[in-house]
């Protein structure tokens, strides 16, 4: 009975990463009709992000006092809710300004499930399972362009953000439903919980944070800005079309999300250590691939297959790493503030890179 519970509240991890992914895509997919309809410049959905990515960090700071006062499994909750909340309040917005309000929430519950359920999973469930739920957090970040595809062609983008809200509320009833489930961990939860607070200077304090830290800050300015500016630079470096060039971006979204899936198999055999190595070198060889300055299309496009595929073992294995190098009471602050410093690279460097 224990693995089963055990079993089933992996599977509920695995369902509350997928609806931390979700709305990740949705704003960029909606965008190009959104902005016309509020009568703003394109360039304003940067504000919306800015401010998502503002409220993300400030609750990944917050992660370990919220976590160790209401468990993980109450934030993990309340998260999903405050997300499908917002994500429903976008769809309800009659001028831009209602987007920058709703955006405060959306941002905050973000920021929780993400460093929460993270330093969960570094704790009480091997490294293969990291893996595979930064994976699920993949597919719910290509489930949702589709979603608002569908809305766009059916109806209008308002629909696309409800749906997937509902979608959100339904993931946020089941995982209320089921907080029992958590009580197969709750003996080692309540060692976590009674633990001092660490807090953000303490955790700065330890040797070699900030130096991974720093690592962490630009593992994850490389991916969002490759994420970005993909699609342009193979317009305006190799010649491709611009419509080719959207399409064969999201290789690169791909390669992540079938790496960290492969790498589920092997990387409880090789370690964090050498995934995170084997990882950081396949991503030089495909970023070598981009920039070899020939107008090839193929060895672009399998650059940025092998530069996804690269950047899959790097985030999740650091993070599962984090309690065995810094100690499993020290985890939740560091953990917390690394989350701080991968949304402080993805808001700002992308588009200094620009």
């Amino acid at each position: 009975m224990g693995i089963k519970m055990y079993i089933l509240l992996l599977l509920l991890i695995y369902l509350a990463f997928i609806s931390l992914g979700l709305p990740d895509s949705l704003l960029g997919s909606a965008w190009p009709v959104m902005y016309g309809a509020f009568e703003v410049p394109l360039s304003y959905a940067g504000f919306v992000t800015m401010i998502i990515s503002g409220g993300t960090i400030c609750s990944s700071l917050l992660s370990e006092r919220l976590t160790k006062r209401l468990g993980v499994n109450i934030v993990t909750v309340f998260s999903v809710f405050l997300t499908a909340a917002a994500l429903f309040g976008f769809s309800t917005a009659g001028a831009f300004w209602m987007l920058c309000v709703w955006a405060v929430p959306y941002g905050l519950g973000a920021g929780a499930i993400d460093a929460a359920l993270n330093n969960y999973v570094a704790l009480h469930y091997n490294s293969k399972h990291m893996s595979w739920l930064h994976c699920f957090w993949g597919i719910g970040t290509i489930i949702s362009p589709y979603v608002m595809s569908y809305a766009l062609t059916t109806s209008v983008w308002r629909n696309g953000y409800r749906m997937v809200s509902f979608v959100q509320f339904g993931i946020a009833v089941v995982l209320l439903v089921t907080l029992p489930i958590w009580k197969v961990n709750r003996s080692k939860e309540k060692q976590e919980e009674a633990a001092e607070v660490v807090g953000i200077r303490s955790a700065l304090r330890i040797k070699g944070v900030p130096q991974l830290l720093l690592g962490f800050f630009s593992y994850c300015a490389l991916e969002s800005t490759l994420i970005l500016w993909a699609s342009s630079y193979l317009v305006e470096a190799k010649g491709i079309t611009a419509q080719r060039a959207a399409a064969f971006a999201a290789l690169f979204c791909i390669g992540i999300t079938a790496g960290r899936f492969l790498a589920g198999f092997v990387t409880e055999r090789l370690g964090d250590y050498k995934m995170i190595c084997i990882g950081a070198g396949i991503l030089l060889a495909g970023c070598i691939f981009l920039l070899v300055p020939v107008q090839a299309e193929g060895l672009a496009l399998a650059g940025l297959v092998v530069a996804g595929v690269g950047c899959a073992p790097v985030y999740p294995s650091i993070i599962h790493a984090t309690p065995s190098n810094f100690g499993e009471k020290n985890s939740q602050a560091i953990i917390g503030i690394q989350m701080a410093c991968a949304y402080l690279g993805s808001t700002f460097m992308p588009p200094l890179f620009g």
